[in-house]
């Protein structure tokens, strides 16, 4: 009996100190800087609530702690696509001002490693501006320390939730400074080729129903010698 108590204690010992590393372990600890925080090119910023009740369309497999909205929108139950989903949203620019629309599918990635700190998800949005054009934003997503810093307390903490004041950059690449790639589709953007990086501002997360106050920020990079693609994103431009 006094054996199997030595057992059970150094099982509960070495899971701990196993949790403990892969939590506070300091490798995998992001950069807070922007990639796109040195470059000096032209950029315009497109923000959207976070918030699944605040999309137009949100669904997923119907598991998830973020239900589908509205009620009564289908859900990705099929097995190709239970590890997706899928988010229309409202985009606003710099002013605030409705900008556009994005249509985001977002998936689960198979090279996820927590123990490397890689919590990973592959997405892609299509951006659409009315007058001004589409674009195609393609990138890996990266929520270690979302989960790290918001998640695993909010489930730890005895108030079922987490408030506070969150900033990070998601975008994981596949650029090789860690960037999204933007491709043009029409309309102004016809032809270009970029890079963006995907931010979110959280505030409040919930145990029971994931996000309740949280923003994206999608910032795109937009080469200088395209005056003609700067005029017509005049209005999206940061000040």
């Amino acid at each position: 009996m006094r054996f199997l108590i030595a057992l059970i204690l150094g099982i509960v010992t070495g899971a701990a100190a196993a949790i403990g590393f892969l939590y506070y372990n300091p490798i995998t600890s992001q950069v807070a800087l922007s990639p796109l925080s040195v470059s000096d090119q032209h950029q315009f910023s497109l923000n959207y609530s976070a918030v699944a009740d605040h999309a137009i369309v949100y669904t997923n497999n119907g598991e998830s702690r973020m239900h589908p909205h509205p009620a009564k929108v289908l859900q990705l139950w099929e097995a190709p696509i239970r590890q997706t989903e899928a988010l229309v949203t409202l985009l606003r620019d710099a002013r605030n001002q409705p900008a556009g629309f994005g249509i985001k599918f977002s998936s689960r990635s198979e090279r996820t490693r927590l123990l490397s700190g890689e919590a990973l998800v592959d997405s892609v949005w299509y951006v659409f501006l009315p007058d001004q054009g589409t674009m195609l934003i393609a990138q890996s997503e990266n929520y270690w320390n979302f989960l790290r810093d918001i998640v695993v307390p909010a489930q730890w903490g005895t108030g079922n939730g987490w408030k506070g004041s969150w900033h990070g950059t998601i975008t994981n690449g596949p650029g090789a400074l860690g960037t999204a790639r933007v491709y043009g589709g029409s309309g102004a953007f016809l032809g270009l080729e970029s890079e963006a990086i995907e931010s979110l501002t959280a505030k409040a997360y919930s145990v029971e129903l994931g996000p309740v106050a949280m923003d994206g920020q999608l910032t795109i990079e937009l080469p200088r010698r395209d005056d003609e693609l700067e005029n017509s994103t005049a209005n999206s431009v940061s000040p």
